[in-house]
């Protein structure tokens, strides 16, 4: 029998009269039990069942778990299992079962990628080159000896982040975060100009310099200078040039 029904044989045993449970059930509850059901069924309380207790159930509890880490992560993904169990103050294993059990997520490491451009940048690098293959149709050979191309870029010494440092908590259907920046020690600025024939020169911007107009029109001065000696078929032409870092 289970404690149900031994109930509503106490309370049977109540209403005709006292009578030895265990003289009759060699399991039966122990007398102080019997005691404590007399005593509620003498105070008029002749229910069975068991009485509502304080506190949170304990799926109320878990619910209320899952969705306080689940908050957690949306706000930080790279919170460790630690920090989040010691702010809901339960294990680390607990965490770990709910995260991938009830959340949905998985600690995966972020990718490194280049910066993204906008769309007018991406359309200008469209129309660019359209017009660069019309001229190639019109005159190939005439194009590639007037074709300049110009490269500007940051150079940058840094100390990447460890895998754990990119690791960040993504649901199942989630793709791997993407992430580019890291700890940069030392940048720097240089421009490279060439064409089909090699480079024609490097300028490196040095320390303390800006990189404003007045940079810019110092640096189309030396590159006609440059051409002039170094390509003097190109002298008196125009030359087509092409800014690659608007094309990247």
């Amino acid at each position: 029998m289970d404690k149900k029904e031994f109930r509503v044989l106490i309370k049977y045993c109540f209403l005709k009269g006292k009578i030895q449970l265990k003289q009759k059930f060699g399991t039966a509850p122990g007398k102080s039990t019997i005691k404590d059901w007399y005593a509620k069924f003498r105070l008029g309380e002749m229910n069975t069942e068991d009485g509502e207790r304080s506190g949170h159930p304990k799926e109320v509890a878990a619910e209320e778990n899952i969705k306080k880490i689940h908050k957690m992560i949306l706000i930080e993904r790279k919170l460790k299992l630690n920090e989040i169990a010691d702010t809901i103050k339960i294990s680390t294993e607990r965490v770990h079962h709910i995260i991938h059990e009830y959340v949905g997520m998985r600690m995966l490491c972020a990718k490194w990628v280049p910066r993204e451009h906008i769309f007018d940048q991406k359309q200008r690098r469209v129309d660019d080159l359209e017009q660069c293959l019309k001229m190639i149709k019109h005159n190939k050979p005439e194009f590639l000896r007037r074709y300049v191309t110009m490269d500007e870029t940051w150079l940058h010494h840094f100390t990447p982040k460890s895998n754990r440092q990119l690791s960040e908590w993504t649901a199942h259907d989630e793709p791997a975060p993407n992430e580019w920046y890291a700890t940069v020690s030392w940048q720097g600025y240089s421009v490279c100009i060439w064409d089909t024939h090699g480079i024609i020169f490097i300028d490196y911007l040095g320390k303390g310099r800006t990189i404003n107009s007045d940079y810019y029109i110092a640096l189309w001065d030396r590159l006609k200078d440059e051409i002039a000696e170094k390509r003097p078929h190109l002298k008196k032409k125009k030359v087509l040039l092409q800014n690659r870092s608007n094309q990247k």
